[in-house]
């Protein structure tokens, strides 16, 4: 049998690599690309007989790659989320971390609201969000809008896969989220509505695996980086009904803007800002009050 490298060995040397090109989670990555070719879970690799031969050339080849600033999610196919595993590539942004704290927040809303319950995630990407609702409270009504082609595709995948696997079938929309009349027909039935926009200033510096990778459209949002959360905002305001809540993700220098242009509206009541695991402002919620308007 041809001789094999230990998963421990292939794993150091490949760590190596990935810390040479500035990959900020070089272990970790490393680890992912090894499980990934190995097909075991990454707490298991040290249980494994290790790489064959041909086995080590994939994984080189990957690592390769990553030291090139290729997302790793890219790399393996997949990205976590909350419970959910989601089939990410090029032509939709790769779900981040910090966003399930904005997914948790809708989660925990719409587990408070009756059975029907109709939960908006807008600019829904892959559909982290809108799918790990539809996971988590089975017996919510999730639409997903999404505009891009690309990433439609991305999210129509994923939303299959999930109904496949016993979850709810959410509702795919195609639209643009700064529509006038998006979702007209939900005009003030939407209980929560939830929204991960592009909201990075124009011109950030941002990641290789960011500016060479995520969709720009889905990462920049304008010269301040609120040109889709206006609208959105104005559009919130129109399709939840009273007393029914917002929650939208938002750059760290927005701490006061997003929610000032919430209170600002004049149709939102309980303006709160979150912060992430790190400290820094992530995003708002606020509350449709009974006003008209």
């Amino acid at each position: 049998m041809p001789e094999r490298t230990p998963a421990s060995s292939a794993v150091a040397t490949a760590t190596a690599a990935l810390s040479r090109a500035g990959v900020p989670s070089a272990r970790a990555d490393a680890e992912f690309l090894a499980a990934a070719v190995l097909a075991v879970s990454r707490g298991r690799l040290a249980l494994t007989e290790g790489f064959t031969p041909s086995a080590l050339r994939r994984f080189e080849a990957l690592v390769a790659r990553r030291a090139t600033r290729e997302p790793l999610q890219h790399l393996i196919g997949t990205a976590a989320f909350r419970y959910l595993e989601l089939a990410v590539g090029p032509g939709v942004f790769v779900p981040r971390p910090e966003t399930e704290l904005l997914a948790g927040w809708g989660v925990e809303q719409a587990r408070r609201l009756p059975p029907g319950a109709t939960v908006v995630d807008l600019c829904a990407g892959s559909g982290a969000i809108a799918l790990s609702v539809a996971n988590e409270v089975p017996d919510a009504r999730v639409v997903a809008v999404e505009f891009s082609a690309e990433a439609l595709g991305w999210l129509r995948r994923n939303a299959a896969d999930r109904a496949a696997a016993g979850d709810r079938p959410i509702e795919v929309v195609a639209s643009d989220v700064t529509a006038p009349d998006l979702l007209a027909e939900l005009v003030g039935g939407v209980d929560v509505l939830l929204c991960n926009p592009p909201y990075v200033p124009d011109g950030t510096p941002v990641p290789p695996e960011v500016a060479e990778h995520d969709p720009a459209q889905a990462v920049f949002g304008g010269p301040d980086g609120l040109t889709v959360i206006r609208p959105v905002i104005a559009r919130a305001a129109a399709l939840l009904r009273p007393g029914a809540v917002l929650g939208i993700e938002h750059d760290d220098t927005h701490a006061d803007a997003v929610p000032a242009l919430l209170a600002a509206d004049g149709r939102f009541a309980e303006v709160v800002s979150h912060r992430d695991l790190t400290g820094r402002p992530r995003f708002a919620t606020a509350e449709r009050t009974s006003l008209s308007g």
